[in-house]
């Protein structure tokens, strides 16, 4: 990680964009904003970034569509502003793939902590996370290329899988056969704890199934222990 993290503000108000920028300046960061979705991408394509600080009520392509968008583009942390009350809503940002969220009007002092503790884990994930990587490996007719994180069937045919079901499905396979529970899964793919009414693994380990699984409805790659979570049932074997 840079010694200075580079965070990417994306807000269509100004004054918010002006004040975190100027705020994490203020402490060690390199700050860059954008006003929408469409400078966002512009930001993105020019320059590497540690975390997006995204607000979810944007005019255009709103915040949950872009980190569901990103989700397929990027491993880059994303930590949501948001005026949404209800928890579910708040859930929902991070099922599709969001690491944290914060409720305006916030603390500034709040989110700064909020961003140091995302970058601590990512960068804690990125160093455990490192048995597979470069490597082929193969499980139940399947074969993950986890450098380009794509999935090959015996077919060939080839699926392309978002962040977290890379993070998810990766776990697994350094873990084969052992029974993970949800907690452990998120802390594992996440790096934090389970909110009240937290469906995110079960809701991932789902959209998982949908593509590797012959019949999802009768899963036999990931299977539910009752009581316990989930376990990949099938061997794995690094090809390379």
């Amino acid at each position: 990680m840079n010694e200075q993290p580079h965070i990417l503000i994306v807000d269509d108000h100004r004054e918010i964009r002006d004040a975190v920028s100027r705020y994490l300046e203020k402490n060690g960061m390199r700050a860059t904003t954008a006003a929408n979705a469409i400078e966002m991408d512009g930001k993105l394509n020019a320059g590497r970034f540690d975390l997006i600080v995204l607000d979810i009520m944007m005019p255009g392509e709103d915040g949950l569509s872009v980190c569901r968008r990103l989700s397929t583009e990027t491993t880059v942390p994303i930590l949501f502003l948001t005026a949404l009350a209800e928890d579910t809503d708040r859930i929902v940002g991070l099922e599709l793939g969001a690491d944290d969220y914060l409720s305006k009007p916030f603390n500034p002092r709040e989110l700064l902590a909020r961003i140091k503790a995302i970058l601590r884990r990512a960068e804690r994930l990125e160093s455990s996370a490192g048995r597979l990587s470069g490597q082929r490996v193969a499980f139940a007719g399947w074969t993950l290329e986890t450098d380009r994180r794509t999935l090959h069937a015996d077919d060939g045919s080839e699926i392309e899988l978002t962040s977290s079901e890379f993070k998810l499905l990766t776990v697994f396979l350094e873990r084969p056969r052992m029974v993970l529970s949800r907690d452990q899964l998120l802390d594992l793919t996440a790096g934090r704890a389970a909110l009240p009414f937290d469906r995110t693994i079960d809701n991932q380990v789902s959209r998982l199934r949908r593509k590797i699984e012959q019949d999802p409805s009768r899963p036999e790659i990931i299977s539910t222990v009752r009581g316990g979570g989930y376990s990949l049932t099938a061997d794995v074997e690094a090809l390379s």
